[in-house]
């Protein structure tokens, strides 16, 4: 399932982005900049962890983790929450 993600993906467009990310608790100066901002996140799997990096031009973030497990992040905004891919890794 990984093998179809890994790729160089590059934001199109973002709907609804200032008001998702306001609910999130992000300040309004930074979300300013995330309007401006269209990054390129490069997925690959290393061994057997998934690995997220994502570039713009204000800031690079990588994260990697097993699928299916809940994971520590530090948001490109220097939040520390625990997050999950979304996937259950056994269907």
């Amino acid at each position: 399932m990984v093998e179809a993600l890994c790729a160089t993906w590059k934001l199109m467009d973002s709907q609804n982005f200032d008001e998702d990310i306001k609910a999130l608790g992000v300040g309004f100066a930074t979300r300013r900049v995330g309007h401006v901002t269209k990054p390129t996140v490069i997925i690959s799997q290393e061994g057997d962890k998934v690995v997220s990096r994502t570039q713009n031009t204000f800031k690079n973030t990588e994260i990697s983790f097993h699928l299916g497990e809940e994971f520590d992040e530090t948001t490109a905004d220097d939040r520390h929450c625990k997050s999950g891919d979304g996937f259950n890794s056994h269907d």
